[in-house]
């Protein structure tokens, strides 16, 4: 398959046509890349079966696991479910558009592949322009994953879609880089007070400003019960090279990089960029002065290594508050070990 690139970032004045050629092939049952302030999605029609069939293909990922209808409207989103809490409406009207996903009872209008056979839906409308303009272009529901290879950090430029699914789909919208970096919070709402499944670019504090109290899934923190959010059930973010998430003062740090290195192996430091500051490896990756800035730099770093380049990634841990609670899931996932309270001698 040829896979049609259009980038639009750079070229605004072909941006409608773009739109209007992606939002064809949606409708004609093929599957489209495209920019959400999140992350990369690997858009179809949400109500054929068929088109959500293609996704599963292009991606590898399991048919049990379920995917996330994008909307470009609170009227599209209503159109999907059986009904709406209070609270959902409230939280609506603060934080949509924007990276959030409300886990409704269907009302059958999306596919089974959708949902995985299962009664509810996970619905979002994306904030950004691209992706809303696409969605109230084509008028119908699109079940979007993050456009990556399953397991595979997810997308948030352009580039990272073409590296893993170049000939596999038919359409890349090229957004340029997504903002927020790590993938929507997804909220189940069938219950009285919100759970929170998977944490994301709105915080539990966030929500709990609006909504007063928030619960939050036990699977997130005990791994023998099945978690229930959309992309939840599998490893993911998996970088080529074997991460290390590591809990220590900067001199524990040094000296688990040096004992590394002393074994004739690669090692790369991830970390924000003061404590970067005076440390050493064979590179050292800056995510940025903030948590909020490591969410946005986050995949790419992760995806910024072939095992021929290098053997080790260190990453330091952060603080499970506001974002930086998604940003820890992501990289807890991602870790083949997570070492904390390591000594410093």
């Amino acid at each position: 398959m040829q896979t049609v690139r259009w980038e639009i970032h750079d070229d605004k004045t072909q941006y409608k046509d773009a739109i209007s050629e992606a939002a064809k092939l949606l409708r004609d049952g093929e599957t489209v890349a495209f920019p959400t302030e999140t992350v990369y999605g690997l858009g179809a029609d949400a109500t054929n079966a068929d088109a959500v069939d293609k996704i599963f293909a292009a991606k590898g990922r399991p048919q049990d696991n379920p995917l996330i209808a994008h909307v470009g409207s609170k009227a599209q989103l209503k159109k999907l479910v059986q009904h709406i809490p209070e609270y959902v409406e409230q939280l609506m009207d603060t934080f949509s558009p924007g990276p959030i996903t409300y886990v409704l009872y269907s009302n059958g209008t999306c596919s089974d592949k959708v949902t995985a056979g299962q009664d509810t839906i996970g619905v979002r409308i994306p904030d950004h322009p691209i992706a809303l303009e696409l969605l109230q272009t084509c008028n119908i529901p699109i079940a979007a994953p993050s456009a990556n290879i399953s397991g595979r950090p997810s997308p948030t430029t352009a580039n990272h879609v073409w590296d893993d699914l170049q000939g596999k789909i038919a359409g890349l919208l090229d957004g340029g880089p997504t903002g927020v970096g790590v993938e929507s919070t997804v909220i189940d709402c069938t219950q009285e007070i919100p759970i929170i499944l998977r944490p994301g670019g709105i915080s539990k504090e966030q929500l709990e400003e609006v909504v007063g109290e928030v619960k939050t899934d036990p699977a997130l923190v005990n791994d023998q019960l099945k978690p229930k959010a959309p992309g939840m059930k599998y490893k993911h973010y998996t970088p080529d090279v074997p991460l290390w998430l590591v809990d220590g003062s900067d001199e524990a740090i040094q000296l688990l990089i040096d004992k590394e290195r002393g074994k004739n192996k690669r090692v790369a430091f991830f970390a924000r960029d003061a404590r970067c500051h005076g440390m050493t490896a064979d590179d050292i990756v800056p995510l940025g002065e903030n948590v909020g800035q490591v969410a946005t730099r986050l995949y790419d770093a992760l995806r910024k290594y072939h095992a021929s380049e290098m053997d080790l990634i260190i990453c330091e841990a952060f603080a499970k508050e506001g974002i930086g609670d998604a940003v820890m899931n992501r990289l807890e996932k991602a870790a083949s070990q997570f070492l904390t309270d390591i000594p410093n001698e």
